[in-house]
């Protein structure tokens, strides 16, 4: 029943839009007519008033419109566009309005055809090709008809509605910048977590174990105490060592991304089969977006994919560097169900870069990241 309310929604808007269609020839020619008559004595120009004014109106309905269809969350709306952007939009619109009527008449006469074909022979086979097609083409119609109104929206709304872009650009970037922030409060607090709980517990206890070999007179309880300081002191330095390179591999800062994606393949568990076609270095901030996540990837290969081989493609063409990760697992990944696939949304969002992801029941998966960038 959705489908079909959307249907009706979309086509009561195509009829709003075939009404404005219609008028917007009528007042082109009044226009031309108007302007003809301003050199005589300037007869013209109450009626060029007059006509400016019923364009004006006229496209505040479609902008009205257009914001209803592309944008319907309840918002204060933008100040209204150029007097030359209406009449931009007068003239398109004129010449484009008849398109999606003529593709929803073709659809509909398409329809009445079929449902008027006799059935020659009251077989069983004719019945169901027949219903078939039928059901066919309602559907093409049903599907149709919203994007026939969006795409007259967008169409609108280049001319229309210039700032409708930039805003929603601007919310973008905004809840972007709002997401990174939040990652990186969070990294904050897991590397204070690791060193209140790892390296910050092990020197207090170097600290206690040298107290008490300062008061010790037995030379070899001193020396146990010694030794057991200097262990400790060995398991602090690694796993600040560990903390570190978690927060910027030292193979990333050396190779680069290529070498260090290339390290992170032969330590995953599964077998990776590795293809780089990447000829200068990134910016460091997005190599190390991308390196991480493409770490996070591969990790969900060994964690949930069950597969038994992945393949890694990194390739820069275009000013666009394209990571593809792909396994011949079970597939049914779900960006929604964890926060593996989320976090690596994120950090690509922070560089206007975008996670698309295909992984039908049953496999295969493959995640591809693309990010607009440069190389040096």
């Amino acid at each position: 029943m959705t489908v079909i309310r959307r249907a009706f929604a979309a086509g009561g808007g195509l009829l709003l839009n075939a009404a404005t269609g219609v008028a917007a020839p009528a007042l082109i020619a009044m226009l031309l007519v108007s302007v003809t008559l301003v050199p005589v004595a300037g007869l013209g120009v109450p009626l060029l008033r007059r006509v400016l004014a019923l364009v004006r109106s006229l496209a505040g309905v479609q902008r009205a419109w257009v914001r209803r269809v592309l944008d319907p969350d309840p918002r204060p709306a933008p100040h209204e566009g150029a007097p030359w952007r209406e009449l931009v939009w007068l003239a398109v619109h004129a010449v484009t309005w008849p398109v999606p009527a003529l593709v929803v008449w073709g659809l509909l006469a398409a329809f009445d055809y079929m449902m008027r074909i006799p059935v020659v022979e009251a077989s069983t086979l004719n019945t169901f090709s027949l219903s078939v097609s039928i059901a066919a083409i309602a559907a093409i119609i049903l599907m149709a008809l919203p994007l026939l109104r969006t795409g007259q929206a967008r169409l609108s709304a280049l001319v229309l509605l210039p700032e409708a872009t930039a805003a929603a650009r601007i919310r973008q970037l905004t809840e972007s910048r709002a997401v990174v922030v939040d990652a990186q409060a969070a990294e904050l607090r897991r590397i204070e977590r690791d060193l209140h709980d790892g390296a910050q517990a092990k020197l207090i206890a170097i600290r206690m174990n040298l107290g008490l070999a300062r008061d010790l007179r037995d030379p070899a309880q001193v020396r146990v105490m010694i030794d057991e300081a200097h262990e400790v002191a060995g398991q602090a330095l690694t796993e600040l060592r560990d903390l570190v390179r978690g927060v910027h591999p030292p193979v990333l800062a050396d190779r680069g991304l290529a070498g260090a994606v290339e390290a992170a393949a032969l330590l995953c568990p599964v077998p990776v089969e590795v293809e780089i076609d990447l000829p200068g270095r990134l910016e460091a901030p997005v190599e190390s977006a991308v390196y991480f996540a493409t770490a996070e990837a591969l990790a969900n290969v060994a964690k949930h994919s069950g597969a038994s081989r992945a393949w890694l493609r990194v390739s820069h063409t275009g000013g666009l560097l394209r990571v593809a990760v792909r396994d011949d697992g079970r597939g049914g990944a779900d960006r929604a169900a964890g926060t593996g696939l989320r976090g690596i949304d994120r950090r690509l969002s922070a560089f206007d870069g975008r996670l698309v992801l295909r992984s039908p029941s049953g496999g295969p998966t493959e995640l591809t990241m693309e990010l607009p960038c440069a190389l040096s």
